[in-house]
């Protein structure tokens, strides 16, 4: 069994001890590919250097993560920028609108989403979108930059079902992740009406941990608990959810 876990901040534990038991306890899971989203200038030094201890098993993405879009968000984007050539990424992500945290930098956060998709159909890649309270600014955005250069995944999908199959029909995989466990979510109703051959597994581990561990940090080990509930929706087994999601996986990122 090969589970793929598209979205995880492993980065961010800095201590390599720890590090090493986070991903031994994802293979021991059958959890072999991670896929590590860029959220800033920071980050693009601890992402490449798990890439470069687990090159079999850890991929890059590069991105400016709407929380941190400010004022100076072109500089930010040009230093990010300057980093890709050097770098081998498989999408341009996290990247999109987050209106829970801060409302008023909304137009930074539009023309900085608009840039990255850019980015991403001049080199091919995905993007990798972070929707927050924001379906309709997100939609507008993607909406202008329709055609046939534009994919991806919208990370921690939780919207109704017309939301699924709007983000299906502008050409993006739904990446599902622990809230499909919570059970005030719904989720699962929205996934009843959803074919599995638009969804992809995903952790956004230290975030939003799924039951049986909601409300403690996050893993990527426990991508299991969310695969085992989306087997019980499609009422598939837990190693056929893997290889249609892995496969899935594998046409967003190429690899």
């Amino acid at each position: 069994m090969l589970l793929t876990d598209t979205h995880t901040h492993l980065y961010y534990e800095t201590d390599e001890v720890k590090q090493a038991a986070l991903l031994q306890r994802c293979f021991d899971q059958g959890i072999d590919r991670l896929f590590l989203p860029n959220v800033d200038v920071a980050s693009i030094s601890r992402i490449d250097e798990l890439v470069s201890r687990y090159p079999e098993n850890c991929f890059a993405m590069s991105g400016l993560h709407p929380c941190e879009v400010g004022e100076n968000y072109a500089d930010v984007l040009a230093e990010i920028k300057a980093n890709i050539p050097s770098r081998k990424i498989y999408a341009i992500g996290e990247i999109g609108i987050d209106l829970y945290w801060d409302k008023s930098t909304l137009k930074y956060q539009q023309e900085a989403f608009a840039i990255q998709i850019g980015w991403a159909k001049e080199m091919g890649l995905p993007i990798v979108i972070h929707c927050r309270e924001a379906f309709d600014e997100v939609f507008e955005v993607l909406e202008q930059h329709k055609d046939e250069k534009l994919f991806g995944i919208l990370h921690c999908f939780t919207g109704n079902v017309e939301q699924a199959r709007r983000c299906i029909d502008l050409g993006f995989y739904l990446g599902i992740g622990g809230v499909l466990t919570y059970k005030k979510a719904n989720l699962d109703l929205v996934l009843y009406d959803i074919p599995l051959e638009h969804i992809v597994l995903e952790t956004d581990s230290p975030y939003l941990a799924p039951v049986p561990f909601r409300g403690k940090p996050n893993e990527s080990s426990y991508l299991i608990h969310i695969a085992k509930k989306v087997a019980e929706i499609y009422q598939l087994s837990v190693e056929e959810v893997a290889e249609i999601t892995t496969a899935n996986s594998r046409k967003i990122f190429n690899v």
